[in-house]
């Protein structure tokens, strides 16, 4: 790559060039040569001319077609003109194909996501002998489509105009490496990527890594952003980079890029409270979330260099909610308390981007949505760019349409965003402004949210309209499905594969009839290249447990596109249905690799570990599920009971306090048993420390647990052991045990059967001689002899109610003696009842 950039690079990345600028290109000569005028043209946003341009066209024109493939022979026509024109000197070469790659790029966008529409056809550009082999432009967007299939992944198939993709792909991906006198190539190949990738169906290795390539050669661009126009630069490339990581789950990566550009900016973004009304009938104001933002000096006061404001008449309308209660927006008590300065494009970019971050790295709840629409409301209260507006918009409408008083509203501004498309009031250089910094929705997504909308009011018959004009057959399938029309779905399906046979469309068949031929069919049709053909044939196993065929389906599908995250979940739940532990942990290992937040994931792949003896590992990725779902109660009882098993016990009794937390009377004795042994022998936990110092840890938690427990004996017991069953040198602590011992003994004779059953009489006889020796014990450290009296009876009480007992139960009827397997236990309650006796009648003389 060249350590030097052409001047007017920086322009064409902001998008508009400065008046230094200008003068610096006269001076160079730049605005009299051919890129001159290419350049001119782009940066007023007249795309097509430069592809009209007879130059442009004397570069792909050819008498006849050697090559099999359009993108080959777009390449070979390029290629020629690079290494072999003498009109032009090389880098002046190089110059005019990157702003044909540029403008191509920009072209598409504007064809699919920002409109106004484009009137501008294939024939017009490209030469005749491409479409000798096409009957109509049909046939040559279907040939184009083929090209863009990456990864055995479909593409959407109403894409307008896809040969801007295919040359803007074949400009700045495949021939990057001839273009070196272009320093930010690089950027403009990550934004091809990005574009390309939202058109696939599933993420796309080959663009990912694609795209981890350019943003990898642009940091190291050093001279790119520098100085002031740098610092802008700066934040849109790490706002973009930011949304790229977003994109293919990589959410750490994404968030330092957010927190990057949010640095260089000096912007202070925090969600805090002020008093304010959000009724009509409000009579006090009370604490609302607002966002309040505040910029730290006077970072961007040249305005020069950050695009300027579209005026508002040429934004999409932010809808007035037109409720009779609710507030079309916070009434604040005190206007000037969080007055925001203005904002440019770059730091509303910023604040858009923290606020899709928060989006996608929290839970859908109630507290999230205000958190989001606290960003909303600051973003729409500076409408100054399209394509900000429009994602503030498409944002506010997602969160509106589960609230009743909202949902109007949002059907309103849903059909105002799609219909804004083909508005032709607003210059696509205004909708291109800061536009890849804020990843907007192509403009049949936009529709497709709207019919989703209409379909979840009711409005079916209008949902279904718009899905079949736009050929999204799977949500059409949807709809009738839900509404129960069965067969009208498959109706639908076999019409569409009379006109042409794809193999997404057999895929769909075979979803609704549930039939395995179909998906045997579209494997084929692709020749063996369609992932989702093999995963609809896997999903449909494994929903017939048949687990060794879903297997051989999944790993198919996972080899042709590895980023399919719900693929190698279900792969290795499959897995671990058929006891391979070996390979659910790798299907799991590759899931956490992908999305490094999904607790499921790094909870299966703990049970896969578990499972394969390897307990730290599964200790240690259960430590990584909890941090993603810090509220899933069946993680932490797996966390707990790895803990116990590794020697984990610190940890283990932090998780036994957390189970309280979420589950009001969750007990689990095996696991107390544990840890009470572990502190009582002084057992060494996983890092060589001994355990007996976490014994007021233990005691805490016990204290915890019998407060919500209260009838396991079992459980007091084991508490009363953390203080030495009574025969502790501590009275203090014997007298504790006391009373827990005697609160498990209340437990025991209030459970139902035991008196019934000679063996768990015994057991409870052991436990009451047990406590009466502690009681004795007890006795002896009491300052008042009533005290000890009191003690001395009531244990006294429980051995004569035993022995009553067993004369009532298991003594002869004839004889009256009582049985000889009892007949210890029975003589050792007389004698220590005598003994209680004789101990009383003492401490009462000292009365």
């Amino acid at each position: 790559m060249s350590g030097m950039k052409w001047t007017p690079e920086l322009a064409v990345l902001r998008g508009f060039p400065i008046d230094a600028e200008r003068q610096q290109w006269k001076q160079e000569g730049v605005a009299g040569s051919e890129s001159g005028s290419f350049l001119h043209l782009l940066l007023e946003g007249n795309y097509e001319a430069i592809l009209l341009n007879s130059f442009t066209q004397n570069i792909f024109n050819s008498t006849k077609m050697t090559e099999g493939k359009i993108d080959s022979y777009l390449e070979k026509q390029i290629l020629t003109f690079l290494d072999f024109s003498s009109d032009l000197d090389k880098t002046q070469r190089q110059q005019l194909i990157f702003l044909i790659g540029v403008s191509s790029l920009q072209l598409f966008v504007q064809s699919n996501w920002t409109g106004p529409l484009v009137d501008l056809h294939p024939q017009q550009f490209l030469p005749s002998v491409l479409f000798q082999q096409f009957s109509e432009v049909k046939g040559l967007d279907a040939a184009v489509l083929s090209l863009l299939l990456l990864d055995g992944e479909s593409i959407y198939s109403l894409i307008s105009k896809p040969v801007l993709l295919l040359l803007a792909r074949v400009i700045l991906v495949n021939l990057r490496h001839k273009l070196t006198a272009i320093q930010s190539l690089p950027w403009w190949t990550l934004r091809c990527a990005g574009v390309h990738q939202q058109l696939l169906e599933e993420r796309s290795p080959q663009l990912s890594a694609l795209a981890q390539g350019c943003m990898d050669q642009v940091m190291k661009l050093e001279n790119l952003f520098v100085g002031d126009s740098g610092r802008y630069l700066s934040i849109q490339f790490h706002l973009e980079c930011a949304y790229i990581f977003l994109y293919y789950y990589e959410y750490k990566k994404a968030k330092d890029q957010f927190s990057i550009a949010k640095d260089i900016s000096k912007l202070q973004i925090d969600l805090t409270g002020a008093l304010g009304k959000r009724t009509r009938f409000q009579e006090n104001d009370v604490a609302q979330l607002i966002l309040d933002v505040r910029r730290e000096g006077d970072v961007f006061s040249d305005c020069e260099l950050s695009p300027a404001p579209t005026p508002q008449e040429h934004l999409t309308r932010n809808l007035e909610l037109n409720d009779d209660t609710v507030l079309n927006e916070i009434k604040l008590a005190d206007c000037e308390q969080f007055q925001m300065p203005s904002l440019c494009a770059e730091e509303l970019a910023v604040i858009l981007g923290i606020c899709t971050n928060l989006q996608k790295n929290n839970p859908v709840h109630k507290l999230t949505e205000e958190e989001l629409l606290a960003f909303t409301s600051c973003l729409l209260s500076q409408p100054k760019f399209w394509a900000i507006q429009t994602s503030a918009l498409m944002l506010r409408t997602k969160l509106e349409r589960g609230s009743t008083r909202r949902v109007e509203r949002a059907m309103r501004q849903m059909q105002a965003l799609a219909d804004q498309f083909e508005d032709k009031t607003t210059s696509v250089l205004e909708r291109l402004k800061i536009f890849y910094c804020c990843q907007v929705p192509p403009h049949w997504a936009i529709q497709r949210q709207l019919a989703s909308l209409l379909f979840e009011l009711g409005c079916t018959s209008s949902a279904l309209q718009i899905f079949e004009k736009l050929e999204m057959w799977e949500d059409v399938v949807i709809c009738y499905e839900r509404t129960g029309q069965h067969g009208k779905a498959e109706e639908i399906l076999r019409q569409e594969l009379e006109k042409k046979e794809t193999p997404s469309l057999y895929c769909l068949l075979g979803d609704v009839l549930r039939d395995h031929s179909y998906y045997d069919k579209a494997w084929e049709l692709s020749q063996h290249r369609s992932a989702r053909a093999q995963r609809s044939k896997g999903l449909l196993h494994l929903r017939n447990k048949e687990f060794n065929e879903c297997v051989e389906c999944f790993e198919l599908s996972v080899k042709i596109n590895p980023m399919q995250l719900g693929v190698w979940f279900s792969l290795g739940c499959a897995y671990l249905a058929l006891e391979d532990y070996a390979g659910s942990a790798k299907a799991f290992q590759r899931c956490v690799t992908l999305e490094p937040d999904n607790a499921e994931a790094w909870n299966n792949l703990s049970t896969s570990y578990i499972r394969l003896k390897q307990k730290v590992k599964a200790f240690r990725t259960l430590q990584e599920a909890l941090k993603c779902n810090y509220e899933h109660w069946q993680i932490w009882e797996n966390y707990i009971l790895t803990c116990t098993d590794v020697g984990e016990f610190s940890e283990a009794i932090k998780a036994y306090h957390r189970l309280l937390d979420l589950r009001d009377k969750y007990k689990d004795v095996q696991v107390l048993k544990i840890l009470v042994r572990a502190v009582i022998d002084g057992l060494t936990d996983r890092s060589g420390g001994v355990t007996t110092s976490l014994r007021g840890n233990l005691q805490e938690l016990f204290g915890r647990v019998t407060s919500r427990v209260t009838n396991d004996g079992e459980i007091w017991r084991l508490y009363a052991q953390l203080y030495g069953n009574g025969q502790s040198d501590r009275p203090d602590d014997n007298e504790k045990a006391f009373q827990y011992l005697s609160k498990a003994y209340k437990c025991d004779i209030q459970s139902s059967c035991w008196e019934k059953d000679i063996a768990s009489f015994k057991e409870v006889v052991q436990r009451a001689l047990g406590l009466a020796h502690v009681a004795v014990r007890c006795s002896e450290n009491k300052a008042h002899p009533q005290e000890a009296v009191r003690v001395l009876s009531s244990a006294r009480l429980n051995l004569r109610g035993l022995l009553s007992k067993a004369k009532q139960l298991f003594a002869d009827v004839a004889s009256g003696e009582i049985s000889r397997e009892l007949a210890d236990e029975v003589a050792a309650m007389d004698a220590l009842v005598m003994e209680l006796q004789e101990l009383s009648n003492q401490l009462r003389d000292q009365y």
